[in-house]
């Protein structure tokens, strides 16, 4: 008996210590200039691609340098579905505010809309497009100022209508280049569809190179004595990306330097999405399927208190003389909704982090949906669940019960045997195994069936904890 407790202690700190790695991030480390660089990398992280000029390193999305509130004025726009609000600047058409309307910070009547993006200094997260040329010519960057078609700066998605179509247009003066940026959102839907057409009437033709990303500082600590009581102290919070040669990666906003060196990808990838994860909610660029893009971190600002940029620069575009080009990305701007994302990406739900029970975590929230499904209460699923798997172990447990009463059988038995020999512990030991052989007791019986529950339980509890379809339930 005593060793079962043993070993069912050691297989509790295991887990324990696998959890505490999980939890754990190094501390921040900054260069001393605004934007951190590798040491040794194949990517500027501005441009993103060698021989590219860098990025706009944009004024107006330094936090300290923004109003406390989106102004709604000739600089922005003012966009409200079923599910958005969105204030969107002019200068890239940049979504600088996104309230999400059927989301509520907490049940108390009255209260306030997530805010999952917000340009205020202290909420700071916006998410910007635009293109790069490398020739002179002119670029609808995410500093271009864009004008609505029809000067309008309020959009309503009416009653009755299921498609609400925002079309912004940017024109060069000088070569008569213009692009066109149209923002498609629908009833119910948290992706929004970014359509862009690029119109050339000019004589020669016009390059440039597509990119998407996101920029905002990190999230205030919650209180320290938290702990388990609160899982946004453990939830993973950082950026992530997918590709179809390395799967789901992610790096944590404390991670993005090691000793100085960014920690940045850097990797070219096609039909993947890359963007930014925290509790129950994510931020993701889901580029044209058919798009390669480089995918890259960065930080910039205050380095004391960055703001983490994540993004994805395109190959190389031509738009001939008296031609268009046409390409559309999405943006998920929303709760990880599961069966909601898979529609827009096959591997999407990947960004609802169960860490390291994921195999786990999968299968029991697909069985719980499942369970919720044909219940329709989230607190009977769970009951249900948990029978379930209860029943499903039972076998295991009813082998554990029978060799702790075979051994509580030997116990007078093997008193016996530690009276005869004394202190000789190796004639015990031999006696002790023959004694087993007799009775056909495997001493480990008892303990094997205890290790296989141990993951099942804290995957369901990561489960319970990540999975936005239970929030406020």
């Amino acid at each position: 008996m005593n060793q079962t407790r043993s070993f069912l202690l050691i297989a509790w700190l295991v887990v324990a210590f696998l959890l505490f790695q999980q939890w754990q991030s190094p501390a921040t480390v900054a260069t001393p200039n605004g934007e951190t660089t590798p040491v040794t990398s194949p990517v500027n992280p501005t441009g993103a691609l060698p021989g590219l000029p860098s990025l706009p390193n944009a004024s107006t999305a330094t936090p300290t340098l923004l109003a406390t509130t989106p102004a709604v004025d000739a600089q922005t726009v003012e966009i409200q579905t079923d599910v958005f609000r969105l204030t969107i600047d002019l200068k890239g058409v940049s979504i600088i505010r996104a309230e999400l309307l059927t989301y509520p910070v907490t049940k108390a009547v009255g209260s306030p809309n997530i805010a999952l993006l917000n340009n205020k200094p202290e909420d700071f997260f916006i998410a910007q497009s635009g293109w790069l040329t490398k020739s002179g010519q002119s670029a609808p960057t995410h500093e271009a100022l864009f004008q609505t078609v029809d000067g309008k700066n309020t959009f309503v998605l009416a009653e009755g209508q299921d498609q609400l179509s925002v079309p912004f247009v940017w024109t060069d003066e000088a070569t008569g280049v213009q692009l066109i940026k149209t923002l498609v959102f629908k009833r119910g839907l948290f992706d929004i569809k970014q359509t862009q057409e690029i119109r050339n009437p000019g004589t020669e033709p016009w390059t440039g190179f597509a990119y998407q990303q996101l920029q905002r500082i990190a999230p205030p600590p919650p209180p320290k004595h938290a702990g388990l009581t609160n899982p946004d102290s453990f939830s993973f919070i950082g950026s992530a990306w997918y590709s179809n040669e390395d799967k789901f990666e992610k790096v944590k906003f404390a991670d993005y330097l090691d000793n100085g060196v960014l920690q940045s990808p850097n990797k070219s990838v096609t039909g993947g999405w890359f963007g930014m994860l925290q509790h129950h909610f994510v931020t993701v660029w889901i580029p044209n399927k058919t798009d390669t893009q480089t995918y890259s971190l960065a930080t910039t600002g205050n380095p004391s208190n960055p703001v983490y940029v994540v993004r994805g620069v395109s190959n190389e575009t031509v738009v001939a003389a008296g031609s268009t080009y046409a390409r559309e990305d999405q943006l998920w701007l929303g709760p990880k909704a599961q069966k909601h994302m898979n529609a827009i990406h096959p591997a999407l739900d990947l960004s609802v982090d169960y860490g390291i029970f994921s195999f786990l975590s999968q299968p029991l929230f697909w069985l719980l949906s499942k369970l919720y499904d044909l219940l329709g209460n989230w607190g009977w699923a769970i009951i249900a669940i948990v029978v379930i798997l209860k029943a499903l172990l039972f076998p295991l447990s009813a082998k554990q019960y029978q060799s702790m009463a075979k051994m509580r059988a030997i116990q007078p038995r093997i008193e016996a045997l530690k009276e005869r020999y004394g202190d000789d512990r190796q004639k015990f030991a031999m006696a002790q195994m023959d004694l087993y052989k007799k009775e056909k007791i495997n001493p480990a019986a008892g303990c094997l069936p205890m290790l296989i529950p141990i993951p099942i339980f804290p995957a369901l509890y990561w489960v319970l904890v990540e999975s936005v379809e239970l929030r406020q339930a």
